[in-house]
């Protein structure tokens, strides 16, 4: 099987929503298709706000992660290194259009639709049962050394 962006670069990462360290955690896996990253994850029961229904908060965690990933991935492959640069969230808004299936997987697809040297505002939707349930717009800038979350990845 093929390596997540996360497993990659991050295997010892507890972040929350991404880390593979983290058995407590989300654990998304995403992976490059093109000029999208794309996640296929799986929610739990203990992921509802209501039965049958995904948590919004969490729904704003896979959004999180994943674009922040797919930001990382971005500049890294734009810049020419060989691992991605610390990134963090500058600014991201969901749009929940409709509940979330929680009893079936759903899929994440994220894509740059702005660059700089720096950062990348990023633009996802999440679907469940083949429709789009949320969107999301975000901003993730890349840290210098002497940031908190520089070396984020280790």
């Amino acid at each position: 099987m093929t390596q997540s962006l996360q497993e990659r670069h991050a295997p010892n990462n507890k972040c929350f929503g991404c880390g593979p360290a983290n058995p407590k955690g989300l654990r998304i896996r995403s992976f490059v298709e093109g000029d999208t990253v794309v996640c296929d994850w799986t929610p739990e029961e203990h992921h509802e706000a209501f039965p049958g229904m995904l948590n919004g908060g969490v729904v704003g965690a896979l959004f999180d992660c994943h674009s922040n990933w797919t930001a990382a991935w971005h500049l890294m492959t734009k810049s020419g290194a060989s691992e991605p640069p610390s990134t963090v969230t500058a600014d991201f808004h969901v749009k929940l259009k409709r509940p979330t299936n929680s009893k079936k997987p759903v899929r994440l697809v994220a894509r740059v639709v702005e660059s700089t040297a720096d950062r990348a505002v990023i633009e996802a939707e999440l679907s469940s049962d083949g429709k789009v349930t949320s969107t999301c717009r975000g901003t993730f800038v890349a840290v210098p050394e002497g940031h908190p979350a520089y070396h984020r990845w280790n």
